[in-house]
């Protein structure tokens, strides 16, 4: 999901907020790669673990708010229809 540009540009125009994508976009495995490893006395605290963290790309809201606020309550409404549905 991380690799898809348009995907993080959604989310960050949907919550209004910047959404900062990884250098390592696989970070659930890494982050179980680093519990695995900190249980085992191999891996540095979480500290020294995110001192590696870096930047690749970050996506800033640009849709207007009202538009987001719009196909927010879409979502919202898609939802609660499926949910109902089942």
């Amino acid at each position: 999901m991380t690799a898809s540009d348009w995907t993080m540009q959604n989310i960050a125009d949907i919550v209004g907020a910047p959404v900062d994508r990884p250098m390592i976009t696989e970070t659930t495995a890494l982050g179980a790669a680093w519990l695995a490893g900190r249980r085992a006395g191999v891996w540095p605290d979480m500290a020294d673990f995110s001192a590696d963290w870096d930047l690749d790309r970050r996506f800033s809201p640009s849709m207007p708010r009202a538009d987001a606020a719009a196909r927010h309550a879409g979502w919202i409404d898609a939802v609660k229809r499926t949910l109902v549905a089942t």
